[in-house]
């Protein structure tokens, strides 16, 4: 028998109500699909987010034991194929694990270790010289506010031109966007920002 609309829409909410509910039997899962409907404003399993199907197989918590000596100064690890940043506290009391975009390509991308180098809260933007051969459109400036790629927190990394920052285009998280940085929602890099320090280790990956 063909579906009508009406069996169509059960047979939606069905599904989603499903994927919700599996999701949340696995505290990881939960804590990313839970931050996602937070920052897009759903409120549950009626809306799931694009993110949740575009991202959330990827998704899994990870031991820092395989990636730092120590968690000195705290640590975070950028897995730039699932793309999801991890964060520890340097006490090992506190993990998160946030979605996030990541570089365009693999000439893009740069992985090891690096570290924090300075943080900025309302951070303005200069796309570098060869950002601006590729996207010749783009301005060469763009200062603090709602529009600024950067979003509204930035961590500045020993790499030259490397951040992990917020986005002013929520569309970017969960996918390869980025020009070599990696990028958060801006309620997520926010938090990140207060439970990092200067020096705070990174591992790309």
């Amino acid at each position: 028998m063909p579906d009508t609309p009406s069996t169509k829409m059960t047979r939606r909410a069905f599904a989603a109500t499903a994927l919700t509910t599996s999701l949340a039997a696995t505290p990881a899962l939960s804590m990313v699909v839970e931050s996602i409907y937070e920052v897009t404003g759903t409120s549950g399993p009626k809306s799931p987010p694009r993110m949740v199907k575009r991202n959330v197989s990827s998704f899994k918590t990870r031991s820092w034991e395989p990636y730092f000596q120590n968690l000195r100064n705290g640590a975070i690890l950028a897995d730039t194929q699932s793309r999801a940043l991890h964060f520890w506290s340097e006490d090992g009391q506190i993990y998160r694990l946030f979605p996030t975009s990541v570089p365009a390509s693999p000439e893009l991308t740069r992985l090891g270790r690096t570290r924090i180098v300075h943080k900025k809260e309302g951070p303005d933007w200069r796309p570098t010289q060869a950002m601006l051969e590729r996207n010749p459109e783009w301005p060469a400036y763009v200062p603090p506010g709602p529009d600024n790629p950067m979003g509204s927190h930035a961590l500045y990394l020993s790499w030259r031109y490397y951040r992990i920052h917020g986005t002013h285009d929520p569309e970017k998280i969960g996918r390869r966007s980025s020009s070599g940085c990696i990028g958060l929602y801006n309620a997520h890099i926010a938090e990140l920002f207060e439970l990092t320090k200067i020096g705070t280790q990174v591992v790309l990956i």
